[in-house]
């Protein structure tokens, strides 16, 4: 496939002219084509009248042509390297039992279904339920929405799909990993929209997403894997220095392969892990809060003129800024959710937690996104546990300031500015399902990360007209932008330094950020299962 850049065409133009323009700079007829779409649009507002710019993704009927083609000017070819997954010879170790894989987010879920599909069988625990049925994730997560009791296990971040089931269903991803493309193909193969293959900011969308992940857990199961729900990991057994079962809330199970892949959350398994002995680092993590402003604000801040042409999508930024004054901190922009909503995200009773969520159309009224201020390991002593304390603090904290009940403190970007804890709307309903409350977010942050956040959205308020409209609504907090914990692993056999047998992967981990590279990491500790071990053979 050929990625066709920087096509510069009026205002109006439709995506139909964009290929026609991509074809001659190619030189090529419509009969050499076997598929065109965009890839990227954006708007050029500097100069008067703005102007539309156009990446197409485009592929030739003859994939052979096309190298010679992609020297162009404004041309690339979109190359997928391989990505081999089995071994380069038959492992001498032969597993006595299934391997265990403990959650089943992006990364438990891609590394199952690829053990799966050699043979191996996995058993999988996930502490929360399947995503559907009368007592499912979708109605636990609903029933909180509606306003009724929390499920500790049932909830956005617990349960079949992790966290990234109720999100944007963002793909984007800055690691360049080969089995980016494995990942690509696989939501493709279940079910995912066809333009993530080509896009360059892909997206599924959360309603969409779910039956990906159904689709995928399908396969998983009729390949002889096997999903134990509302199933929680609760120790680890050991024996001559090497893992050799888990204990579960459903019994003990031998075992000397467990991929853990808990997520950024599951912090009673942090807790468990370190009573265990297993080292923890302290990882840099980020928190702030949801920026939620009109969506036709920030097409008008993006596209100037341009924006309501009907063919442009609902606008998304980007925004960050170093601080020097405060000690280097970045500020930035975190989880954009155009034409989305803000939604409750705790996982603990008693703690309040945002988070941001879009549908596949993206059509809501407002746009969110974190922004957040990132703290590390020097700021609690190198100790995760004490990092992790940080987090459920401020969710805590902020339970109380919302009034409990899951309400979330909530104040406009003017009075945050000012500091006077104000919630004084204007143009912006809040999205929060729970509710808000108005509250000082300053207060609640610290002077030092609210300070860092003042500076950084007068920063973005320069960056893009409108960003600091002082009817914008911030609520808080958001504190799962990441796992504060990475568990040290083996560079060449990712397997637990302190415990062999033992492969931390994905988020909860510290290895990943996101659906894809949690995803891409569950797919390398596959690989290296399957480099260590032949799979266990008869029922165990």
């Amino acid at each position: 496939m050929l990625l066709v850049r920087q096509l510069r065409l009026a205002l109006g133009s439709s995506q139909q002219a964009a290929f026609v323009a991509a074809q001659k700079r190619l030189g090529v007829s419509p009969g050499q084509v076997a598929f065109a779409g965009v890839a990227r649009l954006s708007v050029d507002a500097r100069r008067t009248p703005p102007v539309l710019v156009y990446s197409v993704a485009l592929a030739l009927a003859d994939p052979a042509a096309e190298p010679a083609l992609a020297g162009r000017p404004g041309v690339v070819r979109l190359e997928r390297p391989p990505a081999g997954l089995l071994p380069l010879k038959t492992p001498a170790r032969r597993l006595m039992h299934r391997p265990v894989v403990c959650g089943l987010g992006p990364a438990g879920l891609f590394c199952a279904l690829a053990l799966a599909r050699q043979g191996y069988r996995p058993l999988v625990l996930e502490r929360g339920p399947a995503l559907d049925g009368p007592g499912g994730r979708v109605r636990a997560v609903e029933a909180f929405l509606a306003g009724g009791p929390l499920n500790p296990n049932a909830n956005i971040q617990f349960g079949e799909g992790g966290a990234g089931t109720f999100s944007d269903g963002k793909l984007t991803t800055r690691i360049g990993d080969a089995l980016c493309g494995l990942v690509t193909d696989t939501l493709l193969a279940h079910g995912a929209p066809p333009e993530i293959a080509w896009q360059q900011r892909p997206h599924i969308g959360t309603d969409l997403l779910r039956g990906v992940i159904l689709s995928m857990r399908k396969e998983l199961e009729a390949l002889g894997g096997q999903v134990l729900f509302d199933t929680a990991l609760t120790g680890l057994v050991q024996k001559n220095n090497r893992l050799a079962g888990v204990n579960t809330t459903a019994g003990p199970l031998p075992c000397e392969a467990l991929v853990l892949a808990v997520g950024h959350s599951a912090r009673d398994t942090f807790a468990m892990l370190a009573q265990s002995g297993l080292p923890l680092c302290c990882k840099p993590f980020s928190v702030g809060v949801r920026a939620e402003h009109l969506q036709t604000e920030i097409d008008k801040g993006l596209y100037h003129g341009a924006a309501g042409h009907p063919g442009l999508p609902p606008g998304e930024y980007q925004l960050s800024r170093r601080l020097s004054s405060f000690g280097g901190r970045c500020v930035y922009t975190f989880c954009m959710c155009p034409g989305g909503q803000v939604v409750p995200a705790a996982s603990e009773t008693g703690g309040v937690v945002t988070n941001g969520m879009s549908l596949h159309a993206r059509s809501g009224p407002n746009a969110n996104a974190a922004v957040v201020v990132s703290v590390d390991g020097a700021d609690f002593g190198g100790d995760a546990m004490r990092a992790i304390g940080f987090q459920r603090g401020l969710e805590q904290a902020a339970f109380v300031a919302g009034g409990g009940g899951y309400a979330a403190p909530a104040e406009t970007l003017g009075s945050f500015l000012d500091g006077c804890g104000r919630l004084e709307l204007g143009r912006v309903t809040p999205s929060y399902a729970r509710g808000v409350r108005a509250a000082s977010l300053g207060g609640l942050l610290g002077d030092g990360l609210s300070g860092a956040l003042r500076a950084g959205l007068r920063a973005f308020g320069r960056m893009l007209p409108g960003y600091d409209a002082p009817d914008t609504v911030l609520t808080g907090p958001e504190t799962r932008t990441s796992s504060p914990v990475r568990i040290p692993r083996n560079s060449d056999t990712l397997e637990a330094e302190a415990l062999p047998g033992l492969y931390p992967c994905g988020e909860g981990a510290g290895y990943a950020g996101g659906i894809v590279s949690a995803a891409v990491d569950g797919l390398r500790a596959a690989r290296a299962i399957l480099a260590g071990w032949q799979p266990a053979s008869g029922g165990e």
